[in-house]
């Protein structure tokens, strides 16, 4: 996920923040109002706290509990809802299909050219009305240049192959080209499973989640799907 103040940040210091810290400053400047935080009910319930708590229970393996949070901060912030594309992922990982759906949709109007919010919309799609439909909705996305995003998008339009992903991704050397492959291995993995592929799924991530592992936000998600998922192949050997 990303928008064009992440990008700028990335670019400027490629690996040296990580992506969680990015989004969270982000985050802040969408909750923050003209006057700064206001209302008791708002002190009382902090939406910069339900955010952390909601993250963390996401990594720590409860979904369902960190879609509850979000659900919470919505409530106390419904301004906030279109940023919170980490609600979408925990509403995925929930089952709650339809609901992540709806998030990925609010999350393109302030953010359109993100390719990564199109798969996910994908993926929750796929599993709540089958790959057909989730290809019929796949949202369009503006100019995503990320290495290997477009390929990537091709391969969720219909249009494109894995091995066309995977050669992008093979693009520069060292933690670059790392990166590039932990993220076009997690999104070959979320594609083959939305598509019924357990084995390609499997495959995939267990790479983005081991010998091509990062240490930022969606690395570590691609850990979290492995780990929900009961797969154990995940090691944390470098290439």
């Amino acid at each position: 996920m990303h928008d064009a103040r992440r990008d700028a940040a990335r670019s400027a210091a490629h690996g040296a923040a990580s992506r969680r810290q990015v989004c969270r400053w982000l985050f802040r400047l969408a909750l923050l109002p003209a006057g700064g935080w206001a209302g008791a009910a708002l002190r009382e319930k902090d939406p910069q706290n339900l955010f952390d708590e909601a993250l963390a229970a996401f990594f720590a393996g409860r979904p369902a509990e960190s879609a509850k949070t979000f659900d919470a901060l919505v409530a106390a912030r419904p301004a906030a809802e279109p940023h919170l594309w980490q609600r979408g992922l925990a509403l995925f990982y929930a089952g709650r299909f339809a609901d992540g759906r709806r998030q990925f949709e609010l999350h393109r109007t302030v953010n359109p050219n993100d390719v990564e919010n199109a798969t996910w919309h994908f993926a929750c799609v796929a599993r709540d009305q089958g790959a057909d439909a989730a290809r019929a909705a796949l949202l369009p996305v503006g100019a995503d240049r990320r290495v290997p995003m477009r390929e990537i998008l091709d391969l969720y339009a219909g249009r494109g192959t894995a091995a066309a992903v995977l050669a992008a991704a093979q693009a520069g050397d060292g933690e670059t080209r790392r990166d590039q492959l932990c993220f076009a291995h997690l999104y070959l993995g979320l594609h083959a499973e939305a598509l019924g592929d357990a084995a390609g799924a499997r495959r995939h991530i267990e790479l983005a989640a081991g010998p091509f592992a990062m240490d930022h936000f969606m690395g570590r998600v691609a850990v979290l799907h492995a780990t929900l998922r009961g797969w154990d192949g995940v090691t944390q050997a470098r290439p």
